[in-house]
């Protein structure tokens, strides 16, 4: 005799949700989500300080002494860059809960606010936020990171570190005499004076194309986004590239 196996019972369907459970569920969601956002934007922050930590040392130790090598400097540039990459990386992160925060407020705070979204509208809302918390995905690129971190902040290092190491080469201790004098300054061991400064001008030179191939308007680069820019950055499919 075979004992008949109980069927599994079907999953109970899912019980409509009040208006004030929905209030209370997306304040909730509200405050996780900016506290997501504050924590990553602090990360920023880490970056940045250690950015102009290193950098205000090796300048000082650079001119310290007139038998220091110029070599600091290009070491410290290539360690601000390695710098700048990571706070990019941190900030695409950042700028993935800062969507959210602000999808949440031009469309579920304001309506509260000033109702104007029909219910067709604020369907279409729930359901990229829904979206987005099931599929998250950056808004924007590594390199669109990389521009913004470039053009706000790390431009001014970048700018100060190569006027220092022209200040070195070409007048610290004493001006360069000549030529010649010039290019033995900035050569460095077996590197030629020529590959030094062919290196110098290629960084710089992509430096420059970080910053002019990823512009973007005023509106996509601000804190406070307009309600359609919000809706845009959320819903932009095939242009976001998901969370690796």
């Amino acid at each position: 005799m075979t004992t008949e196996q109980p069927a599994s019972a079907a999953p109970p369907a899912t019980r409509a949700i009040s208006r004030g459970e929905f209030h209370t569920a997306m304040v909730h969601l509200y405050r996780g989500e900016v506290g997501r956002a504050n924590t990553w934007r602090a990360r920023l922050d880490g970056t940045t300080n250690w950015a102009v930590l290193t950098t205000a040392a090796t300048l000082s130790f650079a001119f310290a002494s007139a038998s220091n090598t110029h070599v600091m400097i290009l070491i410290n540039t290539l360690l601000v860059f390695f710098f700048m990459f990571i706070e990019a990386r941190r900030y695409r992160f950042y700028d993935l809960w800062r969507a959210r925060v602000r999808l949440i407020e031009v469309e579920f705070f304001a309506d509260m606010l000033a109702p104007q979204a029909g219910d067709e509208e604020v369907a279409t809302w729930r359901e990229l936020l829904a979206d987005d918390l099931l599929h998250p995905r950056f808004s924007i690129t590594i390199w669109q990171a990389l521009a913004r971190r470039l053009r706000r902040n790390y431009v001014w290092l970048f700018l100060v570190l190569f006027l220092s190491w022209v200040v070195k080469v070409l007048l610290h201790p004493v001006p360069a005499d000549s030529l010649a004098d010039l290019l033995d300054r900035a050569a460095i061991g077996p590197l030629p004076a020529w590959f030094v400064l062919l290196f110098g001008v290629w960084f710089h030179c992509f430096l420059c194309w970080i910053i002019f191939s990823n512009r973007e308007t005023v509106a996509q680069s601000d804190e406070n986004i307009p309600r359609d820019e919000a809706r845009q950055r959320m819903g932009a499919g095939d242009e976001r590239r998901p969370i690796e």
